[in-house]
């Protein structure tokens, strides 16, 4: 019997789920959006014979409604439907900027700030966000960018076990929310202040292999590798199938960037059994000038 799927698209109003609606439905994906959990069991009973890759967009408007998602989910595991929750989120400063650009009110505003209604979504939704199996963050993407992740995260590849995703980021654009392990390295020298590298990036051969071969990166490299390869094993047996890894620099734009294109060199292929497609996201690259 071949197994169904089901993406749930969730998460905080504004941030995106719309436009990651529409991706998936470009992608050949049948989408309804804001149905009720229960009636979950009722759409692919109808689309049975019909239809393999279904996204739902459950929302706060679905009130609650909410809490039927995690036993009905559980139901259809049984029915060899394979269901993954992706929740879609953005920093609070984003959201109050794109509903006042809007002029539309916060679902859960109830006549106060913007800010207000936020925090009481962002109270409503802990639990589910950590629950969620992708989380995407959509404080600093454009809509273009915002498709190429979901096609990266939802492309086709049969046997692959777990999707990786390796980003780079500047701390000082902040923590990407959206990382399941972030390493620091600003322990490395940074070719900034090289007047011949500066204007370069991490993918430049001189500034690669500037950071690549500084003091303590080889050990550093092998080490988070190693850990890496700890943990995959138990992130597919409790069903994780995507994983980012965020690796940060003060401006993501040199030590980072090469070290996140090194680490997705030597992660891609098979790790401990298990089949690893990998992808790099720079998510900085660019940004200083």
């Amino acid at each position: 019997m071949t197994t169904r799927e089901l993406v749930v698209i969730t998460g905080m109003s504004g941030a995106g789920k719309s436009q990651v609606a529409h991706s998936l439905e470009d992608g050949g994906w049948y989408v309804v959006d804001n149905l009720p959990p229960s009636l979950m069991r009722s759409l692919f009973e109808t689309t049975e014979s019909s239809i393999s890759k279904i996204a739902v967009v459950v929302d706060v408007r679905a009130r609650a409604l909410f809490d039927d998602l995690t036993r009905v989910l559980e139901e259809l595991k049984s029915k060899t439907i394979s269901s993954k929750i992706v929740f879609v989120d953005a920093s609070d400063d984003s959201l109050v900027r794109r509903f006042e650009s809007t002029r539309r009110p916060h679902p859960l505003q109830q006549g106060e700030r913007i800010l207000d209604g936020i925090t009481r979504e962002r109270e409503k939704l802990q639990e589910l966000r950590s629950a969620a199996d992708i989380v995407i963050d959509t404080s600093e993407l454009n809509i273009h960018q915002l498709d190429r992740r979901i096609d990266q995260l939802f492309e086709s590849g049969e046997g692959i076990d777990l999707r990786l995703n390796v980003l780079s980021f500047g701390y000082k654009y902040g923590l990407p929310v959206d990382s399941d392990l972030v390493m620091d390295c600003r322990f490395i020298a940074n070719p900034h202040w090289d007047p011949e590298l500066r204007p370069l990036t991490g993918k430049d051969q001189r500034v690669s292999h500037r950071v690549l071969e500084a003091e303590g990166v080889a050990e550093f490299l092998e080490s988070f590798i190693e850990t890496i390869k700890s943990v995959i094993p138990g992130f597919i047996r409790e069903g994780k199938k995507f994983i980012t890894v965020g690796i940060g620099c003060t401006g993501g734009k040199h030590r980072s960037v090469a070290i996140t294109d090194e680490l997705a060199k030597r992660l891609a292929g098979e790790i401990a059994g298990f089949k690893i497609s990998v992808q790099t996201i720079h998510r900085d690259l660019g940004r200083e000038q």
